[in-house]
């Protein structure tokens, strides 16, 4: 779960940006740049309607994500956890949604909003594996790694979550920027900020943000998913739930045959 403890009140200044100065964040991925309409169009927004609570009422939720196969989105596994935290292999929500291939959030008249009808956990690492209801067939899905990254190779990252810890929101516009990868542990691969500066982190709601290695004009290359850290922006080690050292478990289940009650 992404930390959110910071209690000072941030003024956001955007004039530089032509942007009016709001109580919420602007877009998601502290101190990141705007995505162009139409580039990582494989990154996904997860909203959660309708969460129970431990005392009995409902709250709403948000995650990132990316198109890992035409009916499978790969997000953080800790997405789907009851009030008590306790992971499972169904949407918790009322509702979970997940919108496909749409940058800018308000264009309703691209990219796909799709239903969530069933999750796989990772047994190793915070992974899961969510089954859309339709298949999506115009958006080519990320490419998974199989290899771990080395340590000091530039990474990126793009996220729907907020821009600070501070009184956090998801916002409408996908937002990029670059790690370093610092740390590798059999399950996590641990980040810092690397541009378009050294606090460049994700942020609450940035829960399974893709985080991948670019090569020249290749596919982006999948090599794990944002898991936690700390508040943000921050300059210290963010942790990424690696997916290299799971490929055989991820492309055994984007494999399985689609359960009737899914189709």
């Amino acid at each position: 779960m992404r930390k959110t403890i910071i209690s000072a009140v941030i003024t956001l200044l955007s004039a530089a940006a032509g942007l009016a100065v709001t109580a919420t964040p602007a877009a998601a991925i502290a101190n990141g740049d705007l995505v162009p309409l139409g580039q990582y169009a494989f990154s996904v927004k997860l909203t959660m309607t309708g969460i129970p609570t431990a005392d009995g009422g409902r709250r709403n939720s948000a995650c990132s994500g990316a198109l890992i196969a035409p009916r499978w989105v790969i997000t953080a596994g800790h997405c789907f956890r009851t009030f008590d935290n306790v992971r499972v292999e169904y949407p918790v929500a009322d509702l979970t949604t997940a919108t496909v291939g749409r940058t800018d959030l308000t264009q309703t008249d691209v990219g796909h909003e799709i239903k969530i009808v069933a999750v796989r956990q990772s047994p190793t690492a915070d992974v899961a594996l969510a089954m859309l209801e339709t298949p999506v067939r115009d958006i080519k899905p990320i490419r998974l790694g199989r290899k771990p990254p080395a340590i000091g190779a530039i990474v990126r990252v793009t996220g729907y979550g907020s821009t600070t810890s501070v009184n956090p929101a998801p916002v409408t516009w996908l937002r990029t920027g670059q790690m370093s990868v610092v740390s590798l542990t059999d399950a996590v691969t641990g980040l810092t900020g690397y541009a378009p500066h050294p606090d460049t982190t994700p942020c609450p709601y940035d829960s399974g943000a893709p985080i991948f290695l670019e090569h020249g004009h290749g596919r982006p290359v999948l090599i794990a998913v944002d898991s936690n850290g700390p508040s943000c922006p921050h300059t210290g080690v963010e942790n990424g739930a690696r997916t290299d050292n799971i490929a055989n478990w991820i492309l055994a289940v984007v494999k399985t045959r689609v359960p009737a009650t899914a189709r």
